[in-house]
């Protein structure tokens, strides 16, 4: 089994870590509706790039 041959500091452990911190939000555009829209999602009255895809 592999032992490292010296103690990891803390600064080397969080500089390691550091990407694993939370993700941002995603950013809201408003669509022609004037719906706020995420990426690359279907807005809240069922349109999505313009096109009406899901019926109410």
């Amino acid at each position: 089994m592999a032992v490292p041959a010296r103690k990891t500091s803390k600064m080397k452990k969080r500089m390691r870590r550091g990407g694993q911190g939370g993700l941002k939000t995603p950013v809201l555009h408003k669509n022609e509706n004037g719906v706020y829209v995420r990426n690359h999602h279907v807005a809240a009255d069922g349109s999505y790039k313009g096109k009406q895809v899901v019926s109410k």
